[in-house]
C-alpha cells in the first residue's frame, strides 16, 4: 500500500450563462498571416444560480486571428438584477480540428466535437453582493447560440 496521496483534481461549478448579442463583425486589418476584426456587443443575458441580469450594449470582442487559431479579447459590461454593473475582461481562444468529443452539461450540449472555443474571464465590481466574482477563477466555454448570440457557460474554478 503506497502512502501517496490521491492527486488532486480541481472542481468546476456552474456559476451562469452570459448570452451576448452581437452587431456585424468589423473588419479592422491584416499582417503578414493574420486577420484582425472586432465584433460590438450590443445587448444580451445573465442567468444561473448565481448570477442574473443583462449585458449592456457598448462592449465588443477584439479578435486576432493567425492560421486557424483566433485569440479573442473581448470587454463589456453587465448588469445585475439588483443594479450592479459589472466590468468583464474574456479572453480565450477558438479553433476548429480540435480532439475531442460532444461535451455536456445535463442536457445541455456545451460544445462541439472539433471545436476549441475557451474563454478565461475576469470580473471587476465593488459591489459587496458580487465581490465573490473579483476573487474567483472561472473558466467559460463558449458556443453560436444562433446566427448574431454566443453564450458562454461560465464555471467558477474550486
Amino acid at each position: 500500500m503506497s502512502d501517496v496521496p490521491a492527486p488532486f483534481a480541481p472542481a468546476l461549478t456552474f456559476a451562469f450563462e452570459i448570452r451576448a448579442r452581437l452587431a456585424p463583425t468589423l473588419h479592422v486589418g491584416h499582417g503578414d498571416g493574420e486577420k484582425t476584426e472586432f465584433t460590438p456587443i450590443v445587448g444580451g443575458t445573465v442567468d444561473g444560480p448565481m448570477l442574473r441580469g443583462i449585458v449592456l450594449p457598448g462592449g465588443g470582442d477584439w479578435s486576432n486571428t493567425r492560421g486557424r487559431v483566433c485569440e479573442l479579447d473581448a470587454r463589456y459590461l453587465l448588469r445585475a438584477d439588483d443594479g450592479a454593473v459589472i466590468d468583464v475582461v474574456n479572453r480565450g481562444y477558438y479553433h476548429e480540428g480540435a480532439d475531442g468529443s460532444d461535451q455536456y452539461d445535463g442536457d445541455l450540449q456545451v460544445t462541439t466535437a472539433g471545436v476549441y472555443y475557451r474563454t478565461s474571464p475576469a470580473f471587476r465590481t465593488d459591489a459587496p453582493a458580487h465581490r465573490w466574482l473579483a476573487e474567483t477563477v472561472f473558466v467559460g466555454l463558449a458556443r453560436e447560440a444562433a446566427e448574431d448570440v454566443v453564450a458562454i457557460r461560465m464555471y467558477a474554478l474550486a
